[in-house]
């Protein structure tokens, strides 16, 4: 056992410090006082105050909140129903059904934002509505994350069953009561979680977005990606920083949720 954790130790933490130091670092550097991020020269809070000041940065901020707050919103609703559907009706082609409810996950961002960049513009031309911008950013969001939270909350139903809900039959409760009092409880955990993570999905998508972004639409990873080669970003560094924590909050809450549950479940 000593052997093993002698060689497997020092493997584990390069492999945390090659997914984690670039992280550390941009935190770091959003507190250095010098313009460089060669040197440091201080903590100081002056890249914080420009990037208040800088009004493309703030407006890149608050797009990119109202894009993964309103699209998780909806991917929750639709992707919930979605599960639970699956989870408790039969239907000709579910099997290919549930095949396919997977593919979003395996398929590049690439690949999807072009996709859906082709279609918008079909859609456009055809139709002549729907342009580039917020809205074709939301609806782009949302195909991606109606997955997530729908094998979230199915997984979340298949682990109890319909077991209550049939014991509640026979205790002469009816279909709205059975679903209120038990159905909802029992799949809220996976509910609050698929749509927290869709959330941080949405917090930090660049492909998909770029894609899929018009005139004022900008989010907070294209304006680092159109920003990044100014060579002083120390400002984008306390804008990254922000972002970081925003996800790492919402990380949290959805394993105090998950673990919260578990405790109560066993």
């Amino acid at each position: 056992m000593k052997k093993y954790l002698a060689i497997t130790g020092p493997i584990a933490a390069g492999i945390y410090c090659f997914l984690y130091l670039p992280i550390l670092v941009i935190v770091l550097n959003s507190f250095n006082s010098a313009r460089g991020e060669y040197e440091w020269k201080g903590f100081d809070l002056r890249w914080y105050r420009t990037l208040f000041a800088d009004e493309a940065a703030l407006s890149a901020l608050q797009n990119s909140l109202v894009l993964a707050t309103t699209s998780a919103a909806i991917a929750t609703v639709i992707g919930t129903l979605l599960g639970y559907g699956l989870n408790r009706y039969r239907f000709p082609g579910k099997r290919t059904f549930n095949g396919f409810l997977h593919l979003p996950a395996y398929v590049p961002d690439i690949v999807l934002a072009s996709a859906l960049l082709l279609f918008f513009t079909l859609l456009r031309q055809r139709a002549g509505w729907l342009a580039p911008g917020m809205t074709t950013m939301i609806l782009a969001h949302v195909t991606m994350q109606i997955p997530i939270v729908a094998i979230i909350v199915r997984a979340r139903l298949e682990i109890w069953g319909d077991s209550y809900e049939e014991a509640a039959a026979d205790l002469g409760a009816s279909p709205t009561k059975r679903f209120r009092m038990i159905t909802v409880p029992l799949m809220k955990p996976g509910v609050i979680a698929g749509g927290l993570l869709a959330f941080t999905l949405s917090l930090g998508d660049f492909v998909v977005s770029l894609f899929t972004a018009g005139p004022g639409s900008k989010t907070v990873p294209i304006l680092v990606y159109q920003k990044i080669g100014s060579g002083h970003t120390n400002d984008l560094n306390a804008l990254s920083t922000l972002i970081i924590a925003i996800s790492a909050l919402t990380a949290i809450i959805v394993a105090l949720i998950q673990s919260s549950r578990r405790y109560q479940d066993t």
